[in-house]
């Protein structure tokens, strides 16, 4: 067997299934889950309609490539997205089967590990960065969030002999589980560093279209066309960006993304994935191509996380220390005013209201002397608005009741 698989941690809802495995929630109240990201609005039915009248495209086996018209449906929204010169859909565009097995599948495209190779990581992180790195033969770094500089990873703490041995870096803009965005000064530092010692950056982007102020928040292609890199012989060299229709659109059961960038890493990509099998069925082509063509819809999924986040946040701040953030659908809140860890809070929460949340340290490691997710908890307020309401007035009602509660905390469970 691989010996990497030895060095991967369990899954985050392996962990919350541990913690509530001698629990039983109240049966005074329906359960509610904020612990998967997985979005609940309703699917678009024109996105049904142009899946199920391309359903006789199962009789042919696809391209890994995928088809003209879907890379340059995917090429056209970048361009309108981010404002960026027309993308070459057929050098620079590559569809991928949901943004999650193309970040797991970059690091064994992009990895040297007879070299000592590092993975670097933000921290908390997305767990499939982490599990990448080990079964790619390379070890993953951790750059702490902070909490002061909302939430950016601090790269500038990174000791100066640590970048040598880099040969991925994946990143999160708009950051799960923070919200936080990378600004234009932030690309411009990693822009040069991957230039200096020669890695790739992964722009994980699957939250971009669910923000909640009036500016979209800045895409890598977009900050690298604004610093000057999206000419040349090598377009936006070392960089490509992964996003997906899951988030955007309201279909995660479809798994329809893509990544773009650096011509040079999707044709060695386009390699890799021709022998791994990564090709996406017709019928998801079709739906795809309709989905990327529209953002009517976007608009109004948009509109439906702002009047959730509008309600909850307010209420839970009451509470527990949290703010709105700079986009995506989680709130990343501290309890330690409630008095309990993140995991007694999220067992007690469960036990006694039937709401399920995400204990921070679950998406964080120890690094570096801390975990950055110790005492927080993620919320993904993914449900219809009124049950997103519902479970902030059962957490303030938790929490309120937790002053007066006399008898003895659950025991832990890790």
């Amino acid at each position: 067997m691989n010996p990497h698989l030895d060095k991967l941690h369990p899954y985050p809802f392996e962990k919350l299934r541990r913690l509530f495995a001698e629990v039983a929630p109240n049966p005074g109240y329906l359960p509610i889950s904020l612990g998967m990201g997985e979005p609940k609005h309703p699917t678009p039915p024109f996105i049904h309609k142009a899946l199920t009248h391309s359903l006789h495209g199962l009789a042919s086996y696809p391209s890994t490539v995928g088809s003209e018209p879907l890379r340059a449906a995917i090429a056209g929204w970048l361009e309108r997205r981010y404002g960026v010169p027309p993308l070459d859909a057929a050098t620079q565009v590559l569809p991928v089967n949901g943004s999650r097995e193309a970040l797991f599948a970059i690091a064994h495209c992009v990895i040297d590990p007879s070299r000592r190779a590092l993975v670097m990581c933000p921290n908390p992180f997305y767990q499939i960065y982490e599990g990448a790195a080990y079964l790619a033969g390379a070890e993953p770094y951790f750059v702490n969030s902070d909490p002061a500089r909302n939430f950016a990873c601090d790269y500038a703490s990174v000791p100066d002999d640590v970048w040598p041995r880099v040969q991925l870096l994946y990143l999160c803009s708009p950051g799960n589980p923070t919200g936080a965005i990378l600004s234009l000064d932030d690309w411009k530092t990693l822009f040069a560093l991957a230039d200096r010692h020669g890695f790739v950056i992964a722009a994980d982007e699957c939250y971009s279209e669910i923000y909640h102020g009036s500016t979209a928040p800045l895409g890598a292609l977009e900050a690298a066309h604004q610093l000057g890199r999206s000419g040349g012989a090598r377009p936006y060299a070392n960089l490509v960006v992964f996003s997906s229709l899951s988030k955007r659109s309201n279909v995660p059961g479809m798994r329809s993304g893509f990544v773009a960038g650096d011509p040079a890493v999707i044709r060695k990509f386009l390699l890799y994935r021709t022998y791994s099998g990564g090709a996406m069925s017709p019928p998801v082509q079709a739906a795809s191509i309709a989905a990327w063509g529209d953002e009517t819809h976007v608009q109004e999924n948009r509109a439906k996380y702002k009047e959730k986040f509008a309600l909850v946040t307010p209420l839970l701040r009451e509470v527990l220390d949290v703010e709105l953030p700079d986009a995506g659908f989680y709130l990343w809140a501290d309890v330690r005013r409630s008095g309990l860890s993140d995991t007694e809070f999220a067992r007690r929460l469960y036990a006694e209201y039937n709401v399920t949340v995400l204990p921070g340290s679950y998406l964080a490691r120890e690094a570096h002397g801390a975990n950055p997710g110790m005492n927080r908890i993620r919320m993904a307020l993914v449900a219809e608005v009124d049950e997103g309401l519902e479970a902030a007035q059962r957490i303030v009602r938790f929490c309120r009741a937790l002053k007066s509660s006399t008898y003895p905390l659950p025991k832990q469970t890790s």
